[in-house]
């Protein structure tokens, strides 16, 4: 087996991991439930890759994501359900259908109207698979709203996504004034919640916050995610700030007292960003 710039010799490097006597007693015990983390990992990983700006990093995440596809694909052929082939026709399908004005005689003449066409299509797909369960004897029930929105999403993201969505039939704030009242609310009943030292209410009214808090950076325009992503990496520079000013001084972390490392914070401040 040699590397190949061929999409069929990473198929085949797939089929023979999988292939129960002579392939990867690892790779032949997993099925699409353990599989599914690693999916999400290189998914991030792939986005780590892009916010470094790392090309040759994105080259090889983007290979690992790929081999999550195939990895997928072959364990569903297995099982007599799809191969690789249906999951790239499915795709070049539904980018034809989505694009009637790029690969049909609609015409878009805006970013707007080229996503209200896709919206449009995005639905009509919707009903066209509620149809097909429906034929093939699933529960006749219509998929709820918000079901769209994947559960396996980080919570940050699947909380903008659920109020985005939300939102698209009037249930929505709009302003944040309002919004700033909830998350006043929210705190207010988390101290009540700490004062009564009942941990499980507390927890709750804390998740209440965080949602809330979600709500207020889609309605100034900010991705949570994004947001908290950025302040994560400011914190980190700042406290490697710290911990580097305390080992010129012949310092650990551990030996630091909270006063000190408080004062080297603030220097971090102006001089770490």
């Amino acid at each position: 087996m040699q590397p190949s710039r061929d999409i069929v010799g990473l198929l085949e490097i797939m089929k023979a991991l999988r292939t129960p006597e002579t392939g990867c007693p690892w790779d032949v015990e997993q099925n699409f439930a353990s599989i599914a983390p690693y999916t999400i990992e290189e998914a991030y990983e792939v986005a780590d890759a892009i916010e470094r700006n790392d090309l040759n990093d994105l080259r090889d995440e983007l290979g690992d994501l790929l081999l999550q596809v195939v990895f997928h694909a072959r364990m569903a052929e297995e099982e007599n359900q799809f191969d690789f082939g249906d999951v790239v026709e499915a795709i070049t399908r539904k980018m034809i259908r989505r694009h009637p004005h790029v690969f049909g005689d609609a015409e878009a003449r805006s970013r707007g109207m080229a996503k209200g066409m896709w919206d449009e299509i995005k639905a009509q797909e919707k009903a066209e698979r509620l149809a097909r369960r429906r034929q093939n004897g699933s529960p006749a029930e219509p998929v709820a709203y918000l079901d769209e929105v994947p559960r396996a999403l980080p919570a940050l993201m699947r909380a903008h996504k659920l109020q985005q969505r939300a939102a698209r039939v009037g249930f929505d704030w709009g302003q944040a004034g309002p919004v700033l009242d909830k998350i006043e609310e929210e705190i207010g009943e988390l101290r009540e919640a700490l004062q009564e030292r009942d941990d499980v209410h507390a927890a709750e009214e804390y998740g209440d916050l965080l949602f809330a808090v979600v709500n207020l950076g889609r309605h100034l325009g900010h991705d949570a995610e994004a947001a908290l992503a950025r302040t994560n990496d400011k914190f980190r520079r700042r406290f490697d700030f710290v911990e580097r000013e305390l080992t010129k001084a012949g310092r650990s972390l551990d030996e630091a007292d909270l006063t000190e490392m408080e004062t080297l914070w603030q220097r971090a401040k102006t001089e770490a960003g």
